[in-house]
């Protein structure tokens, strides 16, 4: 064969990731909203909290509560063993493992170890934390490094255990005006199963910063500051609502930049805070209220398992199929925005789960904060 006449190396597709498996692990345990009322006026007599005052302010109905003892890591386990079960893969299929949550069991290691040791993963760990956008930037650095060939298969996971901060007292109504938003945290595992894949599932993501809106919501380190050994809450609600002042039209140009609007997307998972809250982001983005899964009344503010909460019931009432464009966008104190794009294509019907050693293992429970200025359990 002459020079001229040689085969040319067939071109190379683009590696890409898509996301495999969503899946929640949900406590079987509710809280009515009229029961954290009572539990709050039982723990701070002093307080004259009005009745039915969640349901008005936040349209909160109900939370999931998870058993005494349970860790963020637990939830997180149950989550990622799920969608391993369900994608029909072992703990060996896994070539990285990241924690995602609000919270830790443990200031150190990282929790993602621990989630890991429970699921029997030997794969590399490590956490990511960026308050209620701890999962979209999870999935940012597990898109990136699967495009670059370091990994196969990541299995991203998250448990919010934020319940137990409801516990804590308040002193005076100053106090509980800033308190009441965390009467609304529930408790939930989620994770997300990202594979390799010829074509896009993950088309892009885009995040932004107002680090100057840093002190509108805070949950101060217990091990560090003016008072070691204590913890406290502050949620302001109208400052946090002003750090995110022109977010939502960046997430649009981000739409834009990428050749799309919002009239394009079966599906648009955003962050929800409280009822009042999501109506004011989807009208801000021009989505239609019938194209989002409202979980905010009947799970409360479950931080970064919320969007794959969202994606996880939306594909049980068959709001979404193969194939549909789906946007998730992010809202977390800081304060910062993310918006990320995707193509829906999970692996088809689930696998019966591969033969493995399930490792329980877990931690001493944990009893959970007490007080407002609490003195931290010693793990």
């Amino acid at each position: 064969m002459s020079r001229d006449d040689t085969v040319p190396p067939a071109p190379v597709r683009p590696r890409c990731s898509t996301i495999a498996q969503v899946a929640v692990h949900v406590p079987p345990d509710r809280q009515t909203g009229e029961e954290i009322e009572d539990d709050v006026r039982a723990r701070n007599p002093g307080i004259r909290l009005l009745p039915g005052l969640l349901r008005q302010m936040y349209g909160f109905e109900e939370r999931r509560v998870a058993p005494a003892g349970t860790w963020p890591s637990d939830l997180a386990a149950e989550a990622g063993r799920h969608a391993l079960d369900r994608a029909g893969l072992g703990s060996d299929a896994v070539d990285l493992l990241i924690f995602a949550s609000a919270g830790e069991d443990v200031e150190e290691p990282a929790t993602a170890h621990i989630v890991a040791h429970k699921l029997g993963v030997t794969a590399p760990v490590f956490d990511v934390q960026n308050a209620c956008n701890g999962v979209l930037n999870a999935l940012e650095i597990a898109d990136s490094l699967i495009r670059t060939g370091r990994y196969e298969r990541v299995l991203v996971t998250t448990g919010e255990r934020n319940s137990l901060l409801s516990a804590l007292p308040v002193r005076d109504r100053a106090e509980l005006s800033q308190f009441l938003p965390v009467c609304t945290l529930g408790d939930l595992g989620a994770a997300l199963l990202l594979e390799a894949s010829d074509r896009p599932g993950l088309l892009g993501s885009a995040f932004r910063a107002n680090s100057a809106g840093w002190h509108a919501a805070t949950v101060t380190n217990p091990y560090i500051g003016p008072q070691p050994g204590t913890q406290t809450v502050r949620f302001d609600f109208r400052a946090l609502a002003a750090s995110y002042a022109g977010m939502e039209v960046a997430a649009l140009d981000t739409l834009r930049s990428m050749g799309h609007t919002p009239d394009d997307f079966r599906l648009f998972c955003v962050q929800q805070p409280s009822v009042p809250t999501t109506r004011a982001i989807l009208e801000a983005l021009g989505v239609p209220e019938g194209r989002t899964v409202a979980t905010f009344p009947r799970y409360g503010n479950v931080a970064t398992a919320n969007l794959p909460l969202q994606l996880v019931e939306a594909e049980q009432r068959g709001m979404v199929h193969p194939g549909d464009l789906v946007a998730m966008f992010g809202l977390a104190s800081g304060a910062s925005a993310g918006m990320l794009l995707m193509e829906w294509h999970p692996l088809g019907a689930p696998k019966p789960p591969a033969q493995r050693t399930r490792h329980t293992a877990s931690l001493a429970p944990w009893q959970g904060p007490t007080t407002h200025h609490r003195k931290e359990h010693t793990p």
